[in-house]
């Protein structure tokens, strides 16, 4: 699908995260105290540079434009997912295998979502202008 010029950078990202959440999550399934580590200086650093920059976006210029109340469903879950990963950094900042594990996980989960629903619905809407 042709994404809109607005979503298109953020789709790109949406590419290097999901390359990031592989990452962590095959460093924590391998047990092994180096690549933990690695994963989690490499998955704190890109959260710094590049995740919370999108989330920050996302939050300030795109969520706002969802104002329907079908659409707040997206903008709770949205909100959600950037609290949650947000709230992991911490467990990276110990080098915790799990959290880890879960920062990988939620962040390919939270990627699919808004590539699948809430960047569908944002393509109607900026269509629309």
């Amino acid at each position: 699908m042709k994404r809109s010029a607005i979503l298109q950078p953020l789709s790109r990202e949406h590419h290097s995260a999901l390359i990031l959440a592989q990452t962590c999550k095959r460093a924590a399934l391998s047990g092994e105290s180096a690549q933990i580590t690695q994963a989690c200086q490499r998955a704190i650093l890109a959260f710094s540079a590049e995740l919370e920059v999108h989330f920050q976006f996302e939050e300030q210029s795109l969520l706002p434009l969802l104002k329907s109340p079908e659409t707040q469903a997206l903008v709770q879950r949205t909100l959600a997912d950037h609290e949650r990963l947000r709230a992991l950094l911490h467990g990276l900042q110990q080098t915790d295998a799990v959290a880890l594990d879960n920062f990988g996980q939620c962040l390919a989960e939270h990627v699919r979502f808004e590539e699948r629903e809430l960047f569908a619905v944002l393509e109607s809407l900026l269509g629309a202008r």
